[in-house]
């Protein structure tokens, strides 16, 4: 059985999107890291044309859209998460034209581009900050310039925390306070003031013009702050993102926002997606922002959170599917990106992680997979601190810093590093022993873990039953304790944390599993941590 994709079959699914309710409803999208995915000028430094030139390895993996990390002009003090030119790509990864040129050439192996933007935030060297630092008239109302507190302002104006450590607040040398939730490079914009919103308009429209076919929006609960900007009243406050309401995040107010750009994002002929990157208490507030008139998709991220146990596994699996059905939004899956642990490692196994990935592509909706994840790579927690770039390394009681160790350049060849990154070196050192994981090694392996994401992809796209968000949906069934068991139509999946044997009924048969399985008759013989689908 082969699977090939085309322009063809890209046209065909977006003529067809409105009657499926939407390609990306389903979907498998990959994320590309653009400095970490492949270097083609030598600079150490992955880019544009390195994932142009690498197209073919997503089409042949069997994804559908490839998501691209900030690669606008910045100064890189959190990987290009500090925009300073929204329009222009940065030199380190290309220029316009590379983006065009990417952009057509993943159309035509039918794979759709969705690209980052960040506007919660921009870079100290945006020039409306350097407009605001200036004096000039009004530019500071873009930002949250505030006075301190204190007999001579001398303290911030509340006790809000940066995420990645420290105040959130800095002064300037005429004594006024501006607002950043994350580095001081990184000023926090007034959505309250109209022109944001008319900037970033015209900056979505800049970028759809050019072809993508959607975006992933950063820090999609954080652009509207509580009014009077209260106290919290407690510090660690990093900790509390995504479990308790914090004045900073999650308010009411990006509803607003996110409904404008799915105005605007409907108003192209063909079918364009948002993405939330949000981080909210509960599946139903989550829920919020994929209501039918916002955006497309919201991050998973207490599925991506859960421990490796099926009791708390299914108690996700079955809040986030009544969460998102309640709104009639596709739920999405997600595993690991540019921001966490690899799940190899937070697992503790490959076996684990091969089996989580099969679980994540049964299940309704649309799944995330982050570059390297189909190679099996895990995190690399030995990189010395003198090459680190995390913002928050050098800061505490914020994020821990170590964002780096899933960031490492991916292996495509060869035995030594850079493993065909680029010409030279790469500007995070890979490990000694990836040549095994590289993707040159692992293609054409029965075993492998890429050859089981292959596998996984393709019969995704082949059974009408897999991956669909569409009615009757999924079932769960009895199933011993450590297990997971649930039928999709014509579809059954199988997730075992401890040794098991099952008896299918006829007609079942196992048509993929991430570790060898024994079958004795309608015996089946199980291994600890695997998971395996069945033909129903």
């Amino acid at each position: 059985m082969t699977h090939e994709l085309t322009a063809s079959r890209l046209a065909s699914a977006s003529s067809n999107a409105t009657a499926s309710g939407g390609w990306w409803r389903d979907a498998v999208i990959y994320q590309v890291y653009v400095r970490s995915f492949a270097d083609s000028d030598g600079d150490g430094i992955g880019d544009l044309r390195g994932v142009r030139e690498h197209l073919p390895h997503l089409a042949r993996l069997g994804v559908d859209a490839v998501w691209l990390t900030p690669f606008y002009v910045s100064p890189q003090a959190d990987g290009g998460y500090d925009v300073a030119d929204y329009r222009a790509v940065d030199p380190l990864f290309g220029d316009l034209s590379d983006a065009d040129d990417l952009i057509r050439a993943a159309h035509a192996l039918g794979l759709r581009v969705i690209v980052d933007v960040v506007p919660n935030h921009t870079s100290e060297q945006h020039v409306w900050f350097r407009a605001a630092l200036a004096g000039e008239p009004g530019a500071r109302d873009r930002y949250h310039f505030h006075p301190g507190r204190g007999p001579a302002g001398e303290l911030p104006p509340n006790d809000w925390e940066s995420v990645f450590g420290g105040p959130a607040w800095s002064r300037t040398p005429d004594g006024a306070w501006y607002l950043h939730l994350f580095a001081p490079e990184q000023p926090d914009l007034n959505w309250d003031n109209p022109e944001v919103a008319e900037e970033f308009s015209a900056v979505l429209r800049f970028w759809l013009d050019l072809g993508v076919d959607g975006f992933r929006v950063d820090v999609a609960h954080g652009m509207v702050k509580a009014p009077g900007l209260p106290d919290i009243g407690r510090g660690a406050q990093a900790t509390l993102i995504g479990t308790e309401p914090l004045p900073f995040f999650d308010q009411d107010g990006v509803h607003e926002i996110h409904r404008s750009w799915r105005r605007l994002l409907d108003s192209y002929e063909v079918p364009r997606i948002g993405v939330a990157e949000a981080w909210a208490p509960t599946s139903e507030r989550l829920a919020l922002y994929v209501r039918p008139d916002e955006l497309h998709q919201a991050f998973n991220f207490r599925f991506l959170n859960c421990p490796w146990d099926t009791t708390a596994l299914r108690t996700v699996i079955d809040e986030s599917l009544a969460a998102t059905a309640s709104v009639g939004a596709p739920t999405t899956w997600v595993l690991s990106n540019h921001d966490v642990v690899r799940h190899r490692t937070r697992y503790g196994s490959l076996a684990r992680a091969r089996a989580a990935a099969l679980l994540m592509l049964a299940l309704p909706g649309s799944a995330y997979v982050y570059q390297g994840e189909e190679l099996g790579l895990p995190e690399v927690t030995d990189l010395p601190d003198a090459v680190r770039r995390d913002p928050a390394f050098t800061r505490s009681a914020g994020q821990d810093g170590l964002r780096d160790g899933c960031r490492v350049p991916i292996p495509w060849s060869g035995e030594e590093p850079p493993y065909d990154f680029g010409p030279a070196g790469s500007w995070l050192p890979q490990p000694a022993g990836w040549g095994g994981l590289s993707v040159a090694a692992q293609t054409g392996d029965p075993h492998s873990t890429l050859e089981l994401y292959r596998a996984a992809l393709e019969l995704r796209r082949a059974m009408p039953g897999l991956g669909a968000p569409a009615e009757p949906g999924m079932q769960w069934l009895p199933a011993p304790e450590g297990v997971l068991l649930f039928t999709r139509p014509g579809f059954a999946c199988t997730l075992n944390t401890r040794p098991v044997a099952l008896e299918m009924p006829s007609p079942g048969r196992p048509v993929l599993s991430s570790a060898p399985v024994e079958t004795d008759g309608r015996t089946v013989r199980l291994p600890p941590d695997s998971c395996t689908w069945w033909s129903w």
